[in-house]
């Protein structure tokens, strides 16, 4: 072990000094701004971070680097960046997001207190007996919860990690089926924060109109629930997966990494909780965000979103969610929420008044390993604006236009390698859809397809990525190392991708969806067939 850290420190140095050095012959360039040195802070980053297995100290060796190669490599305005344009543009702009993640770590310290958790895995054991029944339970769940990928990931780990720990599931496994619920089901659902995000980039209010006709073609996102679903009833794991899955059944949910079980977890919790208890602060959660959410839509735009004067009434509820604003509409949905499920579990007497209030601290304890990657995440992506990224991209998919039919194939791996760079989804579509619109004739059949590769590949890159928001909200829900779960999810995204890139090639060719969905259905679960047998012979 000690052999091993002595390695990785070489190799954390060796990386540095070799940036050094390049940065100290490069002075000649005059603008790294739009070229292909955009792309090199997060990929320095994420290469570190997969090297060293250490996540933090990557992602700033990668925003110093990024405000570096922004600033000419002159120390002291790179100072500068690093702290306003990195960290401190990173906490303000995602601020709102931070708190809804300070609420939900309390509610879920508040389920635990009131024993919700305890008899919901109560009422699991008996009902779930199987690690098939409890996968099953996860993913459809998961599927359920479609509004927004942060409220997902949060609370299909809060409510499913009782049940997939009594059935002995990997906290790994566990990260790996909220994250591929996650984005996939909130990038083919119509009335979600990803779809409103997606019309924003499309010219002419037709946004929406052609988010749902690329829905058929959205195969990684649509193959990634095949994926699950089979690789589910076939019971087998492969990859890092498989020693995560094995180590589980002896008792070992974690592996290797940190274990980021919080103290709330073994906190003495009430024996008068029922599963109603777990069940009904869930609805509330959900249905106060998902009314917060539609009610900032009716309101963007005013300086003050609950001035009355400023709700516009004619907005309907997909304009309003086409309009509305995550990082406003959850914080405030769930500050309302927190106090209705307090006053809930008092009325149920459950808790008390102190006890309540000794969750909310809990629940920030829980979210700051979360939080602080995010910070790091989203300050690495702010480099990455810095430098001009999605010029480089535009130019670079231009002058492949002569391709025509080969052109969603190719987009879907660029969108795929933007996305595992910057760790976006929402910058990648926003990159892209405007560059896909202008190469191909607008509402056309292979247009469609060419912005749900697009949409297909913003996913994939996401999941892939260590950088990626809704990658560390899995692990921040699983409450598994965050290493882990991309080292482990990996190899199943990337299995799920070289599908859909063989389908976009089909796709290119033969554009009805209804001949191209089933084909790539079928190839996906011969794939994981072929790959039953190859692991079986390995074994």
């Amino acid at each position: 072990m000690k052999a091993k850290k002595i390695i990785s420190n070489l190799l954390i140095i060796a990386v540095v000094v070799a940036f050094a050095v390049v940065c100290a012959f490069t002075g000649n360039i005059k603008s790294p701004v739009g070229t292909l040195w955009s792309l090199f802070p997060p990929v320095l980053a994420i290469g570190l971070a997969l090297i060293t297995k250490e996540v933090y100290s990557s992602l700033f060796i990668g925003v110093v680097a990024g405000a570096l190669l922004s600033t000419g490599f002159k120390p002291v305005p790179a100072i500068g960046t690093v702290v306003n344009d990195g960290l401190i543009g990173a906490v303000s702009g995602t601020a709102g997001i931070f708190v809804f993640l300070v609420i939900l770590g309390a509610i879920v310290a508040l389920l635990n207190k009131a024993g919700g958790s305890q008899a919901f895995g109560r009422w699991a054991a008996k009902h779930v007996k199987s690690k098939v029944g409890a996968s099953i339970a996860t993913f459809c769940f998961g599927v359920l919860i479609f509004i927004d990928d942060y409220f997902n990931c949060l609370t299909v780990g809060a409510v499913m990690r009782p049940v997939t720990d009594k059935a002995k599931i990997s906290r790994a496994k566990l990260a790996y089926l909220i994250d591929a619920t996650a984005a996939p089901i909130c990038m083919i659902a119509p009335i979600s924060s990803w779809a409103a995000a997606v019309a924003s980039n499309v010219p002419d209010g037709q946004g929406i109109a052609y988010f749902c006709k690329a829905i058929p073609y959205n195969f990684y996102s649509l193959l990634t629930f095949v994926f699950i679903i089979s690789l589910t009833l076939m019971k087998f794991d492969y990859g890092p997966m498989k020693l995560h899955e094995a180590n589980a059944l002896k008792g070992d949910l974690f592996t290797s990494g940190t274990i980021v079980d919080s103290a709330e977890d073994d906190a003495p919790a009430t024996s008068k909780g029922k599963v109603v208890d777990l069940i009904v602060p869930i609805v509330i959660l959900i249905g106060i965000c998902v009314y917060s959410l539609f009610y900032v839509g009716r309101c963007m735009g005013a300086e003050w979103v609950f001035n009355p004067a400023d709700y516009d009434k004619s907005l309907n509820f997909i304009d309003a969610f086409s309009n509305t604003d995550a990082t406003v509409g959850l914080p405030w949905g769930g500050i309302v929420a927190l106090i209705v499920v307090i006053a809930y579990f008092m009325v149920r007497r459950l808790i008390t008044f102190k006890e309540a209030m000794e969750c909310i601290p809990k629940g920030f304890i829980a979210m700051v390993p979360a939080i602080l990657i995010l910070t790091l995440a989203t300050s690495l992506k702010g480099m990455t604006g810095l430098l001009d990224s999605d010029t480089f991209v535009n130019n670079a998919l231009a002058s492949a236009g002569t391709l025509q039919s080969f052109l969603p194939a190719i987009i879907f791996v660029v969108a795929c390698l933007i996305a595992f760079a910057t760790g976006t989804s929402w910058g990648t579509f926003g990159i892209l859809i405007p560059i896909v619109l202008s190469i191909f004739e607008v509402g056309s059949p292979l247009g469609i397809i060419g912005m749900s590769a697009c949409l297909a590949g913003a996913v994939c890159g996401d999941h892939c990525s260590p950088i990626s928001d809704t990658t560390i909200m899995s692990s921040a829900g699983a409450r598994c190392d965050h290493l882990n779960h991309v080292s482990t999810q990996l190899p199943y995204a990337i299995t799920v991708a070289a599908v859909s890139f063989v389908s976009y090639i089909i796709a290119g060719f033969v554009t009805d969806w209804f001949i191209t969905l089933p084909i790539a259905c079928v190839l996906m679960v011969l794939t994981l067939f072929v790959i039953k047998v190859l692991t079986k012979k390995k074994a």
